[in-house]
């Protein structure tokens, strides 16, 4: 995952100059370089980050994010509803109203029957937050046992005469409102097949529909025809009239033809051995700033020889977090990730339980440096030592350097390790699957929405392991009654406290690394360049750059 570059350490990006106030620019084609495709165009079924980019100006939820920077771009705010319900009968109820007169890209009018079958297809169809997000509207038990059969008569109420549009829910869920903000909650026509799309988008209701895509070339936007802005800070129309994506182009070229104007933007990071070039001669074009994102080892629990917790244990004492931010870039791109919440989440308290003079039981107040000797004799007395241990990593990038020190690192433990490189395209269903058996893996996670839960709880409750299932969020297969009662408790406190509720998540924090389900690396920032011409950046903390409202004259 990483590259070692010490010629970087220290190195700092000036931010991005201010351009003069001009005209919007309306019209163009927006050019975009991505080093490999992002896999289904589903909005329900995919679950990574690059997906929810790209279809964020193409489908639209009930309610959503403000679409713009700073801190007041939270909480949710109405989109293809008129309000956002206040809970009722004690955070049973929530009444909305459907927003008149938007239609769909093939032209079809938006009714609340199309809401009803969005929220059974979530089931139908496999979402992998289906149960985590989902399972409190009444009825879902039944939905997940029997998606095929899923109704929700009893948990969704339509008038279509008035276009409201009511949940009944079987408990309180704290984090109702910003469920039904999640992509995954994207109201698509009623007609749509209960499968996962694959490479064939549904019709949305935003500024654009995607109209061509091969996932090892290209993808192309054109604008929908049907849109009208019904609420700029929800959905805001676009600027250019097409958008191009090229797939393919590894990271190195891709910066060169930025730096050049043959594209306007390059997806992934600035490889680390062009920050200094672009950081001195395209500072203008730079753009730095942190999302809710880590990367870390999932760490099977299931499988040995990680079925035993000081194994677990001993991979945290022994990682070396520095060299892990070395390979990210340096201290000005990245810092030492050593538990499971990142900074800026809500419930974020720092500690580190897994360095040198430090214990779960005594965490310290950061990460120091490795404990070489602890973990060595943590895996003797595991007496695992001469077991084979695979890693699985997505291919090319940063994950290969990560993959190869942890290499080193289990190797220096006592194993017989080897490293099993995967296209990103498959990677993160691949690993999900108990079925393939994967004992490591190194990933990064991103947080689907500001909240404790939606990494602690997505990743590690026991309701998140389904065996047999490429939609698997919680890849470890770590399931804990006690600390999924602590993970409700904290959910609950939110409906009435919540700096308590904040607290709460720091403690399952702890709770969760003392049981090292995974091994915490690094906390990075995103370091995007634009093309010279590109205009109109706005960078927000749930939907990173928004890709409509570019402008490139």
């Amino acid at each position: 995952m990483k590259r070692v570059l010490p010629l970087l350490w220290g190195f700092m990006l000036a931010p991005a100059a201010a351009h003069a106030v001009e005209a919007p620019q309306t019209g163009g084609t927006l050019r975009i370089l991505v080093s490999s495709a992002a896999g289904t165009l589903d909005p329900q079924i995919s679950y990574i980050g690059l997906t929810k980019f790209f279809e964020t100006p193409v489908y639209d939820t009930l309610l959503t994010y403000p679409k713009f920077a700073g801190a007041d771009a939270q909480p949710v705010i109405p989109n293809l509803a008129e309000n956002v319900p206040d809970p009722e009968d004690n955070g049973l109820t929530y009444r909305l109203t459907l927003r008149k007169g938007i239609h769909f890209s093939n032209g079809q009018l938006l009714t609340v029957a199309d809401v009803a079958a969005s929220f059974r297809r979530i089931f139908a169809a496999g979402s992998p937050t289906a149960g985590p997000y989902y399972s409190a509207i009444k009825g879902a038990d039944t939905c997940l046992k029997d998606p095929a059969h899923c109704t929700l008569a009893e948990g969704i109420e339509t008038d279509a005469a008035t276009n409201a549009i009511t949940f009944h829910l079987s408990r309180p869920d704290p984090e109702f409102l910003e469920h039904l903000a999640w992509v995954h909650a994207s109201i698509l026509p009623a007609s749509t097949p209960n499968h996962d799309m694959g490479n064939t988008a549904p019709p949305g209701t935003g500024p654009y529909q995607i109209t061509d895509y091969n996932p090892t070339t290209h993808m192309r936007f054109e604008r929908n025809p049907y849109f009208h802005e019904w609420s700029h800070n929800a959905q805001p129309a676009g600027f250019p009239d097409h958008i191009e994506v090229t797939f393919g182009l590894e990271p190195e070229a891709a910066v060169t033809a930025v730096e050049n104007g043959q594209a306007d933007l390059m997806y992934e990071n600035v490889p680390l051995d062009r920050l200094g070039e672009v950081g001195s001669k395209y500072a203008d074009q730079v753009h730095i700033f942190t999302p809710l994102l880590y990367y870390y080892a999932t760490l099977n629990v299931n499988e040995p020889p990680f079925t035993s917790l000081k194994v677990r244990q001993a991979l945290n004492y022994a990682v070396n977090r520095h060299a892990m931010v070395i390979y990210d870039g340096g201290s000005a791109v990245a810092a030492p990730q050593c538990q499971l919440l990142p900074e800026g989440t809500p419930g974020y308290e720092r500690f580190c339980a897994y360095t040198a003079g430090a214990s779960p039981q005594n965490p310290a107040s950061e990460w120091a440096k490795p404990d070489m000797e602890k973990a060595r004799q943590l895996v003797r007395e595991s007496g695992t030592q001469g077991m084979r241990v695979t890693i699985v990593t997505p291919s090319g990038g940063k994950s290969d350097n990560t993959a190869l020190d942890l290499r080193s690192i289990l190797e220096n433990l006592g194993y017989k390790t080897s490293v099993h490189s995967i296209s990103p395209a498959i990677h993160f269903t691949f690993v999900q699957n108990s079925d393939n058996h994967v004992q490591i893996s190194i990933g990064g996670w991103n947080a689907d929405y500001p909240s404790a839960a939606s990494f602690l709880d997505t990743l590690f409750a026991c309701s998140n392991f389904h065996p047999h299932s490429d939609n698997s969020p919680n890849m470890s297969g770590f399931c804990d009654p006690h600390i999924d009662d602590m993970m409700r408790h904290a959910a609950q406190l939110a409906l009435t406290d919540h700096a308590a509720s904040n607290a709460a998540w720091a403690q399952v924090d702890q709770a969760l690394m003392a049981q090292a389900p995974a091994v915490p690396l690094v906390q990075t920032k995103r370091v995007v360049l634009v093309s010279k011409r590109t205009r109109n950046v706005i960078i927000t903390l749930n939907d990173e750059i928004l890709l409509s409202q570019l402008q490139v004259p």
